[in-house]
């Protein structure tokens, strides 16, 4: 079953385009997908499919400025004026409705690249409603990001946040191609393979061509900002189990050192976290035809062993809740017995 959903953005201007995918079982969990800078939800339907073969409940959007949401909204590249957290706060919205529909079930995330930016924003606020998350070629402090950021900033007070200049960008991720050889098309770093290079820059849904406003740069750049470091981690509630996932060669990750970045502060501020870096790999490691089986299998087998953990948490909590009843009943026996023999004694 599809449900096809509309629901209004934090930005207050656009209609958020998502979808939820009920697989023909009894559903065991719900686990919400959150695209990436410059695609959208559709290029993960191999991953969609794989998570309903197993038994989840799938949900995703696309961003504002991105797929169906931009080309339905006609804004491209330009995700309003509310800030870095816009994205995370349609993510719960997202949530919530997805919830609505579908209530009392554990509650997954999955976010890859941005979308891994945005999955550990939300954790950091809203990680009590969830049963896990996974994060895919995140990063942990971005090469060049703040020094950008800062001339974006200058920019946007000196009037031109609604413009695009692609010197920005350029200067943020041109670097990205370093280790790739002969570069073509320029979004070589995504994945060695050509064909998905060229599926993902001929893609009409995709925004990774067009030109992104100055503010919204700017707000990507925030966004990395402000999950750095042990002070974001201390926000993400520690019983949350977290996987963390990339590709060896991914420059987002700085070619594994930022991936191990961000499961260092995780642990270090008490986190339970499992990291698994696949070798020879870049940012794409779910659309290698290689090893995408293998990416999707360990995820599911992450949310398996939470639902398990989940469980065994609920049951003693059960035997806990159950001992408790009994120590009450029993205590009010006592009384009702002690009261009893005090009427017959004062008769």
């Amino acid at each position: 079953m599809l449900h096809e959903v509309s629901f209004a953005s934090y930005n207050g201007r656009d209609q958020v385009q998502g979808w939820i995918y009920v697989p023909a079982c009894k559903p065991k969990g719900i686990v919400q997908v959150i695209h990436g800078f410059g695609e959208h939800s559709r290029r993960y339907l191999h991953m969609i499919s794989a998570f309903m073969d197993a038994g989840y409940i799938v949900a995703a959007d696309d961003h504002v400025g991105h797929g169906k949401t931009a080309m339905v909204n006609n804004v491209w590249g330009d995700w309003g004026d509310k800030g870095p957290h816009t994205m995370m706060e349609d993510e719960h919205t997202l949530k919530g409705i997805v919830c609505e529909k579908y209530p009392d079930l554990p509650y997954f995330l999955f976010g890859h690249s941005m979308g891994s930016f945005i999955t550990r924003d939300f954790i950091a606020k809203y990680g009590d409603e969830l049963a896990g998350a996974t994060i895919c070629g995140t990063t942990g402090i971005f090469r060049g990001a703040e020094e950008t950021g800062k001339k974006l900033k200058e920019a946007i007070d000196a009037g031109h946040g609604e413009e695009s200049d692609p010197s920005y960008t350029g200067e943020l991720m041109g670097w990205m191609c370093e280790r790739c050889g002969e570069v073509s098309i320029g979004n070589e770093w995504i994945c060695a393979d050509p064909y998905v290079q060229r599926d993902h820059a001929d893609d009409p849904f995709d925004a990774f061509t067009r030109p992104t406003s100055n503010r919204s740069v700017y707000d990507f750049i925030q966004m990395m900002l402000q999950i750095e470091g042990t002070k974001w981690a201390e926000k993400v509630p520690t019983d949350l189990p977290i996987y963390n996932i990339a590709g060896d060669q991914d420059p987002v990750g700085e070619y594994g050192v930022g991936v191990y970045q961000v499961s260092n502060w995780l642990v270090q501020t008490g986190h339970n976290v499992t990291t698994k870096l696949y070798s020879g790999y870049r940012h794409e490691i779910h659309n290698y035809a290689e090893i995408k089986n293998e990416v999707e299998a360990g995820i599911i087998a992450f949310m398996d062993k939470a639902l398990l953990d989940v469980g065994k948490d609920y049951n003693s909590k059960k035997h806990r809740d159950k001992d408790i009843k009994s120590t009450i009943a029993f205590v009010i026996a006592i009384v009702v017995i002690s009261v009893d023999k005090k009427d017959v004694m004062e008769i």
